[in-house]
């Protein structure tokens, strides 16, 4: 097992055990909102922990066995301790595989909560229709695996597509299946706009971001400014006279955050802080990921969003994933929320790199 993979496995059983000792605090336990954010955490990390503590008990008694095998004074004692050893080594190794499939995706990929923003990109009118496609496309798909899917903040063009879209997304393994859908997305058809028949080239950017516990990004009210505007519909028109909306800016990091999908003002400042966090969290990763890039060579998750990653060809029925060279004519039918066939191919392949990074 290489040395980032057992680092990343040991930080997540430490992290578990520091987990476990919260729950037993008495001061976490009388604050109701610290103690299910620690019992989410720790209950998302469990299936990891437990994995990888067996695993470090099997890689002991292996190393017990050997030292019983090389010390054995009769043929009888060895080879008693030489099946026992084979054993524990098919046992462990059944784990490996456990393990490797946990750690695809990286350190987040135990998240059962995820931020996605859509934005419309280059193409006007038809970057904002094909930004609502992946909006329906996405939210279809969560349908299908049974999360839970909630808009945040939604910003409409004239022709009902989407500007830019931010939602969050809930479920068991919601993170690690959608983090390779961050970076540029690319359409090529002919727009309910066009009518010499035309095929025009337009694009969308995805962002999808982990959603941090509240004990992981601690924000106070100084942190950020407040402001409260009122919320606005389709071509900027306002749409309530009360001052609802509300733009939050994190003075540290500059990130501007806006949210005005709910009436309550109260309720579209929730929903904001939900989507600072995230982002604070994502920018405080991206730091993080690229002092040891290095330490990964395959990773296609970057979650660069200027990095063109796909491109949806309408009149052949097609779509290319140029990270994995991934082509499937069956666009139709991802377009309409079955995007699990694109997904297992990139989890599979971030599998691929590991075992082989492992395996170094």
């Amino acid at each position: 097992m290489s040395n980032s993979i057992r680092d990343t496995l040991e930080e997540k059983l430490n992290r578990f055990l520091e987990l476990e000792a919260a729950m037993a605090d008495p001061d976490v336990q009388a604050d109701g909102s610290r103690m299910s954010a620690v019992a989410r955490e720790h209950g998302g990390l469990a299936k990891m922990a437990n994995t990888y503590r067996e695993f470090k008990r099997l890689s002991d008694e292996i190393q017990e066995c050997q030292e019983m095998a090389a010390a054995a004074e009769d043929h009888e004692e060895r080879e008693m301790a030489e099946t026992e050893m084979a054993q524990l080594r098919k046992d462990r190794e059944r784990l490996w595989e456990e393990l490797l499939a946990m750690t695809v995706g990286g350190e987040d990929s135990h998240r059962t909560r995820c931020v996605m923003e859509i934005r419309a990109g280059t193409g006007g009118e038809e970057a904002a229709l094909f930004a609502r496609d992946l909006f329906e496309m996405y939210r279809k798909h969560a349908e299908t695996k049974g999360w839970k899917t909630e808009i945040m903040d939604a910003s409409a063009s004239d022709m009902g597509g989407f500007k830019d879209v931010t939602m969050t997304i809930e479920g068991e393994g919601v993170y690690r299946d959608l983090q390779y859908e961050s970076g540029g997305h690319r359409v090529q058809r002919v727009p309910e706009t066009e009518t010499q028949g035309r095929i025009h080239t337009s694009a969308a950017t995805v962002a999808v971001m982990p959603e941090p516990e509240d004990v992981e990004v601690a924000l106070k009210s100084e942190d950020y400014r407040i402001d409260k505007f009122g919320a606005s519909g389709p071509g900027g028109q306002h749409v309530n006279k009360t001052e609802s909306a509300i733009r939050l800016t994190h003075h540290e990091t500059g990130i501007v955050v806006q949210c005005q999908d709910e009436k309550s003002q109260h309720k579209n400042l929730a929903k904001a802080l939900r989507v600072l966090k995230a982002r604070i969290y994502e920018k405080k990763r991206e730091e993080e990921e690229s002092k040891r890039a290095e330490a990964r060579r395959g990773l296609v998750g970057s979650g660069d969003r200027s990095q063109r990653i796909r491109t949806y060809n309408f009149p052949q029925n097609r779509l290319t994933d140029h990270r994995i060279n991934l082509t499937i004519y069956k666009l139709d039918q991802i377009i309409a929320g079955d995007v699990t066939p694109v997904t297992e191919a990139l989890i599979e392949y971030d599998r691929d790199q590991l075992r082989s990074e492992m395996e170094e």
